[in-house]
């Protein structure tokens, strides 16, 4: 088969436990090449994962965060305290004796 001018040959993919041609060493090697490629593959899925799960974590950790800001202030916090400190001198003077 010609191929046309300025073009590359693409390589056409082989199963080598079908192809009679190669050694036992060839054979491991081209299954090897294979694992690799495979993990790089997953390492590339799995640092995108955890880069995903990384900016969600930071994301809850924020909200939190901010919320807890936001519903609880100081000045709401200290007036909810001297309430209760109020409650409790009115609660004591009432079991005091009179005296």
């Amino acid at each position: 088969m010609a191929e046309p001018r300025g073009e590359a040959a693409v390589a056409r993919r082989i199963d080598p436990a079908r192809e009679p041609g190669l050694s036992p060493e060839q054979r491991r090697l081209m299954a090897e090449v294979e694992r690799v490629q495979r993990q790089r593959a997953l390492q590339r899925r799995l640092r995108g994962r955890n880069a995903l799960l990384g900016i969600g974590i930071g994301a809850v950790v924020l909200g939190i965060y901010g919320y807890t800001f936001y519903s609880v202030s100081q000045e709401r916090f200290l007036d909810e305290l001297e309430q209760e400190a109020e409650a409790a001198r009115a609660w004591a003077r009432d079991k005091s004796p009179a005296s």
